[in-house]
């Protein structure tokens, strides 16, 4: 059958010739699971010029995107030893990245498109032993087909462009914000469409969620890297605790599937996915069957497809079938698994959100407390406060709508957020220009300019910028120093001056004055703290350059107490040395918990 392209499926295929007629930067097309990625591919293959290599990282999808663009009747090759078919013959290649890496040498010709399936996968860090594998084989494809042709188009496809550990897989967004300034091989995301439309529209189940609270694991307090991996011992450990919940888990999903076809349980551990099944042989319940990582192949195959022909029902699985796998009829999700990714939780529901005949919705079932909003956009950054939600947070100059974590109150009104700076680009005459603000900085002693606070040089006069951890370890070591976890700032007038009280938690104080009157006094206050006053609401230039005591004790509330205040000893009193604002390092701020 030969297949017509939805108007979306169209729209990203318009973005990618579009695209790459004015650049050769790499690009990322980003469609939920169950969108139809493979009818793109085909299509772009179906138009290209020159010859096309389009690589996917598990023979399913190889087999699945090749399948697809047989349909409209084209030729092509497949280069897969796990299909058993190593064929360059054709102008368009399906290609698994490992036999692809295995055999370079092969790949003499001239290239001008090659499109990364799944590309989330493809790795510029050395996160383990597997990705740092991962990463070589695509850069070192990607610098032999280079040296046939510097003009190469690289594209990318996938339903989370995001990675635990390494962040956005991209820098640009079409939409005019930025994800990151770390160097990546894709440069700019030219097409994206959001779940909730897909939804919406009719082009993928609805998702039926349940709470699981009746019977959940904790697994809060078992630590993850930086990579959001959970050691396996240590679930292992907890749920040998849990041997009462994972069987009335099981029971629970055993009654709730009567009316389901297809049922996909996603388990923690090898061990618990073992037990996961013990409880269902135990019910008298034999269509069951585990698949993991060391499964082999051919017992693989004859699982995934005997679930597809439903003569098994249930399928149970340890981080094997996120991606690359398609089965319709899946209509029930049981997740028994923590993770730390947002988009992993939405690869995991997006098993059982494809359309098929009479399938109503999918029933979604959470019983790992992960506590994901499935349509909550990825921020990019792990959340900083437990309480965190996603916050849209206006920029004040350029009125950018940011998405960043925060904290809000019962009402929902924004207490907090953790953004740094405005993610919002602009192009001028083919350079992108970052938006400026920041709504956290670290301001340089020298040229009072705004900096990162991770910066370790003003990116302005380039003078060093000492952490703020080693300016508070050397005040601490110092008798003559005294510093204060600020708790609170207080404005008042003294004998025509003004005069600024820093509260630690216990009432200590120190205090510091300034003569507005004093032309050069005043430049000094407007200089160190007005970029402080109504962060988040005005822009540098609706800053207000305070001249009058009365006007600046009636505001003093809309302006931000720093987290510590350093000072030395001057004869009788306390000099300020230094306020350190935006603090995150390894000491304590005012009213935090140890």
């Amino acid at each position: 059958m030969t297949y017509i392209l939805r108007d979306y499926q169209q729209q990203a295929v318009t973005a990618t010739l579009s695209h790459f007629k004015k650049s050769n930067e790499a690009a990322v097309i980003v469609l939920p699971t169950g969108a139809g990625k493979s009818l793109v591919i085909a299509e772009l293959a179906r138009i290209a010029k020159g010859r096309v290599l389009v690589l996917a990282h598990v023979k399913e999808l190889v087999e699945q995107n090749q399948q697809k663009f047989a349909s409209y009747g084209e030729d092509s090759g497949i280069f897969s030893a796990s299909l058993d078919e190593k064929n360059l013959d054709h102008q368009v290649t399906f290609a698994s990245i490992q036999s692809v890496a295995r055999n370079l040498a092969l790949f003499k010709e001239q290239y001008s498109l090659l499109v990364i399936d799944e590309c989330h996968r493809v790795n510029y860090q050395d996160d383990d032993e597997a990705e740092a594998k991962s990463k070589s084989q695509y850069q070192q494809l990607i610098e032999q087909l280079q040296k046939q042709n510097c003009a190469l188009k690289i594209l990318g496809l996938t339903a989370t462009p995001y990675r635990m550990g390494s962040g956005w897989i991209y820098q640009y967004h079409h939409q005019g914000y930025i994800r990151t300034t770390d160097s990546r091989l894709f440069i700019q995301c030219i097409y994206e469409l959001s779940l909730r439309y897909m939804i919406k529209n009719g082009y993928l189940t609805p998702p039926k969620l349940i709470d699981a609270s009746i019977h959940e694991y904790d697994f809060s307090q078992i630590p993850s890297n930086h990579f959001g991996h959970t050691p396996e011992k240590a679930i292992n450990t907890l749920l040998h605790k849990y041997t009462r919940v994972t069987k009335s888990i099981v029971e629970q999903i055993i009654e709730l599937s009567t009316p389901r076809k297809g049922i996909m349980i996603f388990a923690a551990t090898v061990d618990h996915a073992k037990e996961i099944s013990s409880y269902f042989l135990a019910a008298n319940i034999h269509n069951t069957a585990i698949i993991l990582g060391d499964t082999p192949i051919t017992e693989r195959d004859n699982i995934i497809n005997a679930f597809k022909q439903q003569r098994i029902k249930y399928l149970i699985n340890v981080s094997v079938l996120t991606t690359g796998f398609d089965a319709p009829h899946v209509d029930m999700i049981a997740i028994l698994r923590p993770t730390q990714s947002v988009s992993l939780y939405q690869q995991i529901i997006g098993r059982g959100l494809r359309l098929a005949d009479d399938k109503k919705d999918c029933l979604v079932i959470d019983y790992a407390g992960n506590g994901y909003d499935l349509y909550q956009p990825e921020i990019g950054s792990e959340k900083t406060d437990s309480q965190s939600v996603a916050v849209i947070v206006p920029c004040p100059l350029c009125e950018f709508n940011n998405n960043f974590w925060g904290i809000v109150d019962d009402d929902d009104y924004l207490i907090e957020h953790f953004g740094r700076r405005c993610q919002a680009f602009t192009e001028r005459e083919g350079q992108r220009l970052r938006c400026s603000y920041r709504f956290k900085f670290k301001q340089c002693p020298e040229c009072m300019q705004e900096n990162d606070i991770a910066a370790r040089r003003c990116e302005h006069c380039e003078k060093v910028l000492i952490d703020p951890d080693e300016k508070l370890k050397a005040a601490l070591n110092l008798k003559d120093a005294m510093v204060i976890r600020c708790s609170g700032m207080q404005f008042s007038e003294n004998k025509g001056r003004l005069k600024i009280h820093f509260f630690d938690e216990d009432g200590q104080e120190l205090t510091e004055s300034f003569d507005l009157a004093h032309k050069g006094q005043c430049f000094h206050f407007n200089k160190a703290f007005g970029p402080r006053f109504a962060q988040g609401l005005l822009t540098q230039k609706q800053l207000p350059y305070f001249t009058r005591l009365d006007e600046l004790i009636d505001k003093a509330h809309l302006f931000t107490a720093p987290d510590f205040v350093i000072a030395r000893k001057k004869k009788y009193f306390w000099q300020i040395q230094e306020k350190i604002y935006d603090y995150q390092g390894i000491y304590r701020k005012a009213n935090e918990q140890v």
